[in-house]
């Protein structure tokens, strides 16, 4: 039921952008793209979480196990890189007003699109085949909730010290890495929106950027909980690793609807227009 309302709010996002001119901006071309990867992080994940309280739904084979883990670091990776590509979005709406259309425009913004998910796929694409590379033997139990990096190479008959390393160097480099530029961003454009003086330009500036400092705080702290400490495949990561999979994906439409409030005004339209 999860699954499906999270499907529902993201539909709903991608429905309303569609159908209303208004919202033909960069910033909800952008938010169309994360409610693509939010349906796709819950359909990685969650349809195969529900099948283990079934008869043999538990059990995923070798392809299976090597698809689910491609995905899941495929929809991550590009979720990293378009948080900072909305971060950009923002600095250059409220710090460079006058020239936003011109830099922001149409071309552009397919091609940082496109970026976002060429370079998620080709930094899973390594990971995977970095995994997948080692022997594994008749131990085939993968104790998790799902096929993720850390859990499978525990069950590799050589030494898994190379990848343990590519792994924590890598994601890490990638999330530190898009994280500095979000917030490099954001010093940017809490400076200039302090320089506003009426209180109301301030506090209209700062609503545009809320809700997505609120998303890449869900984003970013549940990854870091998984992959930058020891024991991360433990009980309590495995909790954490259901938030992120299964109730974040249900939070953005939620967060961006509730502060947003062009998106409200869409999404009643789009009610009225059904009924």
């Amino acid at each position: 039921m999860r699954d499906l309302s999270e499907g529902k709010g993201n539909l709903l996002v991608l429905l309303a952008v569609v159908c209303e001119p208004q919202l033909h901006k960069p910033m909800y071309w952008f938010l169309c793209h994360l409610s693509v990867l939010d349906i796709a992080t819950s359909t990685v994940v969650v349809p195969k979480l529900i099948a283990v309280f079934l008869e043999d739904g538990g059990v995923i084979s070798f392809g299976g196990c090597v698809t689910q883990l491609f995905f899941y670091h495929f929809v991550g990776c590009t979720e990293c890189f378009l948080y900072t590509v909305m971060a950009y979005d923002r600095f250059l709406a409220i710090c460079r007003p006058l020239h936003y259309g011109t830099v922001m425009n149409s071309k552009v913004c397919l091609w940082l699109a496109v970026g976002t998910w060429v370079g998620g796929c080709l930094h899973s694409a390594m990971e995977t085949a970095l995994t997948f590379r080692l022997p594994y033997g008749p131990d085939n139990r993968v104790s998790y909730i799902f096929c993720d990096i850390p859990a499978v190479l525990k069950l590799a008959c050589a030494d898994t010290s190379l990848n343990e390393t590519v792994t924590l160097l890598d994601v890490g480099i990638v999330a530190m890495t898009c994280f500095l530029l979000i917030l490099t961003s954001y010093v940017y454009i809490a400076s200039a929106v302090l320089r506003i003086r009426s209180a109301e330009g301030r506090r209209r500036a700062f609503s545009t950027c809320t809700s997505h400092v609120i998303i890449v705080m869900t984003c970013y702290i549940p990854l870091s909980f998984t992959y930058l400490r020891p024991g991360a495949q433990d009980p309590l990561g495995g909790a954490v690793a259901v938030f992120y999979t299964t109730v974040t994906p249900f939070l953005n439409p939620v967060i961006y609807t509730l502060r947003n409030k062009e998106m409200k005004k869409a999404i009643l339209k789009l009610k009225r227009r059904k009924a």
